[in-house]
């Protein structure tokens, strides 16, 4: 007893007596969580809020003449709606059916007024638009069509076509079915069973990332209800939760088995599995909160809530990552290991069995055969992303309109049918509006006099003046759709040709706004994540050249799935395969949302797999072959994570969204690309041309920056040997 009074205080890392003491007390740390999640839930349930999306963006151009519409005409900036009414015979629908569809239309809640019906050039359609007191974001309104299917039910009852436009309704049109999240985790539960050939060890992750998972969307629901939470973005953080959840634990659970087949206790492989994995798990997840934080500088509320709940999802997947994962590794003990392994006994260093011992495995010998001629491998990979990105030079970003959805849909169905009855230009007018204080009305009859005389512009409406007599309003029906990739030239060119007083407004203006807008700030974006990135990783591998080489090698797989995503949707290679009728360009929101989200997972993947080398490096000194014996180790866990990780989002691809589905396809194939092209022939390539640059400091940077290790080194080990020993001792003599 008196040797336990004076013993030192253990130097054992924090992660260690996290995981060690989350195996040692299972049921206590299940209760904690099981109280947490409860907590959590129940706030969200009681207090939690709604997502919706913030359409107002300060500094766009065409913001100024909605906020003139807001303020002046009733009903004018805020949310509206179409019906398209068409008589699939060629009969013209009546007078008196039309009229009853208004009267209809006009007992809706929130409804400021019903225009009268505009009819097509043969009659057998017409349009009547419907406006409202408040913007689609209002929760009475927002993806709420009950009220207007009701309206409408009477006159589809005829037999007449009715089919839904505009704002209100494209708030509802294309509901997530959940279909990502099921094929994502099937896929995983698959591929992790055919890797470690153990139901046990592939169900742990999958588990573990689903409590993650769902802990933090109680999480977001929660920051919906402090602040605006676009609609897509718990989508999105779903995506890339439920992928790097997933990885996380994945990583753990491989090394706890390494741990055990070299004869560790199970709680002692929990310890030491949180304090080398765990490490790299943390610095990972850091470096992908830091790419979304960079989310902020896109100038858009709707990118900083992208950022915020997919942060949640990763702080909380990786929480439980390394808190659960070794509390399930203590029930699971060794069936963890494959049956092969628990039966035969022969195990490798790694954990693995050895069926041919002197065989090395297929990881190791790649590298090996890499190494050998490391300048061709290198160069030949590089052409080969290069070439991938090449039409990324051609890529056209617009943010997503109905042309871009699936024909199952009605606002698909309604936009074709105006573009068909009306011209492709009324899916998308111009509305100008005029300061009655700066121009009087001939200075308006001759500005709309000019519009319409340009051969880009089919018509001009008749001007409205608001009752304050403040602003007077008119449309300018385009000659092309608004997805045309003329349309930004016409916003420029027209916006040029006003007179001072006059602003150019609307939805085809003020998408072409945001398109400018993330086209200019991708660049700021980008200078920021990779900044902060290199400084991160030249911090934890004290290296100048792994931080500058990981951030070209990750610009080179992002740049690739661009011209993947660009030829696939803007020059329809792949259109068929993925539901889509036609080619369409790059949603707007896109590009920043896939740079950001990428550049930090594939970070993870280059952490996961430096670390073992470095680790191996500090050891041994032997820079070639500590490449070799990095690639070796972690190989099987790299290419698994990365598998699942582009089978989930190949999952969402499959939604009817077509943001969703660009998103899920540019990600995957950035995925696949850099855990194969990268991480299998660029690093060990460029790794072995660079020798003992590799870690290469300037002593007065190494001196400047903090020390933040994500390997652990040789004294460390040791140190935990010896106290593990003392333990034993201790608790023979304490018997």
């Amino acid at each position: 007893m008196p040797a336990l009074l004076h013993r030192p205080t253990p130097r054992r890392p924090l992660l260690y007596r996290l995981g060690h003491g989350a195996a040692a007390h299972p049921w206590r740390t299940l209760g904690a969580w099981v109280v947490l999640a409860l907590v959590v839930v129940g706030l969200a349930a009681t207090a939690g809020g709604t997502p919706q999306d913030d359409y107002n963006v300060p500094g766009a151009r065409s913001q100024v003449g909605i906020d003139q519409l807001r303020a002046h005409l009733p009903g004018a900036g805020n949310t509206s709606a179409r019906v398209v009414v068409h008589d699939r015979t060629g009969a013209r629908p009546t007078d008196a059916s039309l009229a009853q569809l208004s009267t209809r239309l006009r007992a809706m809640p929130h409804v400021v007024q019903v225009l009268p019906a505009q009819r097509s050039a043969d009659g057998d359609t017409a349009v009547v638009t419907v406006t409202y007191d408040a913007p689609v974001t209002d929760p009475d309104l927002m993806a709420n069509l009950d009220p207007i299917e009701a309206a409408v039910a009477p006159l589809r009852a005829t037999g007449v076509q009715v089919e839904l436009g505009g704002e209100l309704p494209e708030s509802a049109a294309a509901p997530m079915a959940g279909r990502g999240e099921v094929i994502g985790i099937v896929a995983a539960l698959v591929i992790l069973v055919f890797a470690f050939g153990s139901v046990v060890s592939a169900g742990l992750p999958i588990g573990t990332a689903l409590v993650g998972l769902g802990v933090g969307s109680a999480g977001i629901t929660l920051l919906a209800a402090a602040t605006d939470v676009s609609t897509a973005a718990p989508m999105v953080a779903t995506m890339v939760g439920l992928g790097v959840g997933i990885d996380y634990a994945l990583l753990l659970v491989t090394r706890h088995a390494e741990y055990l087949a070299q004869g560790f206790s199970v709680t002692e492989s929990a310890g030491r599995a949180a304090a080398t994995a765990g490490r790299s798990v943390v610095f990972a997840a850091s470096t992908v909160l830091v790419s979304l934080m960079g989310l902020r500088l896109a100038g858009l509320p709707v990118y900083s809530s992208f950022g915020f709940a997919t942060g949640i999802a990763v702080l909380s997947v990786m929480a439980a990552s390394l808190t659960l994962v070794p509390v399930l590794c203590r029930f699971a003990g060794r069936r963890l290991l494959p049956r092969s392994v628990r039966r035969s006994g022969r195990r490798s260093a790694a954990g693995e069995v050895a069926a041919k011992p002197t065989r090395a495995p297929l990881t190791a010998r790649w590298a090996v055969k890499v190494a050998k001629r490391p300048l061709l491998w290198a160069m030949s990979a590089a052409i080969v992303m290069l070439t991938l990105a090449v039409p990324a030079l051609d890529m056209r970003t617009w943010p997503q309109d109905p042309s871009s959805q699936s024909t199952e849909l009605t606002t698909r169905r309604a936009y074709d049918l105006v573009s068909a009855e009306f011209g492709a230009g009324s899916n998308g007018p111009l509305t100008v509006v005029v300061d009655r204080a700066k121009l009087d009305q001939s200075a308006v009859a001759g500005l709309a006099r000019d519009l319409e005389a340009r051969a880009d512009i089919v018509a001009v409406t008749p001007s409205v003046t608001s009752p304050d007599s403040a602003i007077t309003v008119f449309d300018a029906i385009p000659a092309f759709g608004p997805t045309d990739e003329r349309t930004p030239g016409l916003v420029r060119d027209v916006r040029a040709h006003l007179p001072a007083g006059a602003e150019l407004t609307g939805g085809t203006a003020f998408f072409a706004d945001i398109a400018e807008m993330l086209a200019g700030r991708l660049w700021i974006v980008i200078a920021f994540v990779v900044a902060v990135s290199v400084l991160l990783l030249a911090m934890v591998f004290r290296s100048v050249v792994i931080p500058v080489k990981a951030a070209v090698m990750n610009l080179l797989s992002i740049g690739a799935a661009y011209g993947v995503l660009t030829a696939v949707f803007q020059w329809g290679w792949a259109t068929d395969l993925l539901g889509l009728d036609h080619p369409l360009a790059v949603s707007s929101w896109v590009p920043i949302l896939m740079f950001a989200i990428l550049f930090g997972l594939s970070m993870d993947y280059e952490v996961f797999l430096l670390s073992r080398i470095r680790e191996d490096w500090a050891r041994t000194g032997d820079s070639h072959g500590s490449v070799v014996r990095g690639l070796s180790a972690t190989g099987r866990v790299i290419s698994s994570a990365a598998a699942i990780m582009v089978a989930v989002f190949l999952g969402f691809a499959s939604e009817v969204d077509v943001v969703v589905k660009q998103l899920g396809v540019g990600m995957a194939v950035a995925i696949l690309l850099d855990a194969t092209v990268v991480r299998m022939v660029l690093v060990p390539a460029t790794m072995s041309l660079l020798g003992d640059w590799n870690w290469w400091v300037p002593r007065w940077l190494d001196r400047v920056l903090p020390h933040v290790r994500a390997e652990v080194e040789d004294d460390d080990v040791e140190l935990w040997d010896e106290e593990l020993r003392d333990d034993e001792r201790e608790t023979v003599a304490s018997h």
